[in-house]
């Protein structure tokens, strides 16, 4: 699976610790990540993980343009719900993208762990049957 990583500033080191945590499973998967949250997540775990821009200089839409094309499978974005995001609009577009592409998104920790296990478990398999006909039809 192709998994995006994704933290605000108040909200990274819950991402850290969340990747720290759930690294076996992580590692078996395709990571990508924004910028400053890919770096400090690649320091603390050693995973490899595709680095694309920071949220507010571009980020946020490399991963809206992933989902677009199908390139990603699980959207983990740990949201700061209470701080003012100068690239709200970014973020708000990126949210939508999952809802129009019905790729699975999860803004806090509770969900993500419930991702992650769900991931764990073999529950997210129907995305790898998307991909496959995705594939079969270019």
């Amino acid at each position: 699976m192709k998994i995006a990583l994704i933290a605000h500033d108040k909200k990274k080191n819950d991402m850290i610790n969340f990747t720290i945590a759930y690294k076996d499973i992580l590692i078996e998967h395709t990571l990508y990540a924004t910028g400053t949250t890919g770096s400090k997540i690649n320091e603390a775990t050693n995973l490899s993980i595709n680095l694309l821009q920071s949220g507010p200089l571009g980020g946020d839409q490399q991963i809206g343009a992933l989902i677009a094309e199908n390139e990603l499978d699980l959207v983990l974005f740990f949201r700061d719900p209470l701080t003012a995001q100068p690239h709200e609009p970014d973020v708000s577009a990126l949210m939508r993208l999952c809802d129009v592409y019905q790729i699975p998104l999860a803004t806090n920790l509770a969900s993500a762990e419930l991702f992650i296990k769900s991931l764990e478990r073999g529950d997210l398999d129907w995305r790898r049957i998307i991909d496959e006909r995705e594939s079969e039809n270019k």
